[in-house]
């Protein structure tokens, strides 16, 4: 797996370039197929969030997967510190809120600011540890029509190799980082938490497939962390790129690597190398070309999803962006 360093300084974050070499996608390029409208309305499950399991559980896992597969690594896994060291994530009243933050959703006026900044502060954080990541899913989706998160969405999702999941884990994992946020008075302070459960690398422990979080912890918002790993199974068989996650998803290295670099939310981000082929896959060929979708109806010449039940659509400001007060350093102290 191709892993390379990704160090941004948080002062130029706007004005530096991030290299165009020949795999950065034009934006406006990729946009040449919009040609029909469509509606839909797919719900969302509420399956692939950190569940809490008992020591019982947590070494029935342990005992499935190694007769499952004796030659795969479990030493790492311990059913003791898993069981006593996991909190439970609660989202009794929305599933993309952790209710250990929060008691409520925020308004809609109030969700797409927080998410914009949920997503800024964790690419910068990540680029500030050196740790290579890039937007997956429908955060990917989302990036495509307008490199802006949906105006109905209320998740993130993004990807990170194995390695940088056991890195995480090693030194950052429950490190809180605090930002200064344009508009907040106070600022606000994300949490980053590492599923202990990540050292299962099988796709049999389905009640903890998001392997990390970066949690907002002024509204219980976050973005789900999962890790890409290589896929022993397919490798065995001769597929020697092939590469898993444990909600199920499968690529090939050359899917994603080498990753292509734009923006997102005005914000240095990046992308895997084949993204149409795999949002094509993955929502279908009217995903990069329906109109209308969710109420709103994309404006080809302001480039904004505009809400049908409105007469303007919400002004979303971008003229600032999150300054980090949180030294990394003191987390080797």
């Amino acid at each position: 797996m191709r892993i390379s360093g990704f160090f941004v300084c948080l002062s130029g974050l706007v004005s530096a370039a991030l290299g165009a070499a020949n795999t950065d996608p034009d934006f406006m390029s990729v946009r040449d197929k919009v040609a029909k409208d469509y509606s839909g309305d797919d719900a969302v499950s509420a399956e692939k969030y950190f569940r809490e399991c008992s020591l019982p559980r947590l070494r029935s896992i342990e005992t499935f997967l190694t007769r499952a597969d004796p030659q795969m690594n479990h030493r790492k896994f311990n059913p003791e510190v898993s069981a006593s060291t996991f909190t439970q994530h609660q989202y009794s009243f929305h599933y993309h809120y952790d209710g250990r933050f929060a008691s409520e959703p925020l308004p809609d006026e109030e969700t797409i600011p927080h998410l914009s900044a949920l997503i800024r502060t964790y690419l910068s954080t990540m680029a500030d540890m050196g740790v290579e990541t890039w937007i997956m899913h429908g955060t990917l989706l989302a990036w495509w029509w307008n490199q802006k998160i949906f105006p109905w969405d209320n998740d993130i999702d993004v990807q990170i190799s194995e390695p940088s999941i056991h890195f995480l884990a090693e030194y950052y994992n429950m490190t809180e980082h605090h930002f200064d946020i344009p508009d907040v008075e106070g600022g606000r302070t994300y949490q980053l938490e590492i599923n202990p459960n990540y050292v299962i690398r099988s796709t049999a422990d389905k009640l903890n497939v998001i392997d990390a979080r970066w949690i907002d912890t002024s509204s219980g918002l976050f973005i789900d962390i999962t890790a890409v790993r290589k896929d022993d199974h397919r490798r065995e068989m001769g597929d020697t790129g092939a590469l898993m996650c444990k909600d199920g998803h499968r690529f090939d290295e050359n899917d994603i690597f080498p990753l292509r670099s734009s923006h997102f939310e005005g914000f240095p981000v990046k992308i895997p190398y084949r993204y149409t082929e795999l949002l094509q896959e993955e929502y279908g060929s009217k995903s990069i070309t329906a109109t209308s979708f969710q109420g709103h109806e994309f404006n080809e010449e302001t480039l904004l999803w505009d809400d049908k039940s409105r007469k303007r659509s919400l002004r979303r400001r971008r003229d600032s962006l999150p300054v980090r007060t949180t030294p990394l350093e003191r987390f080797f102290r």
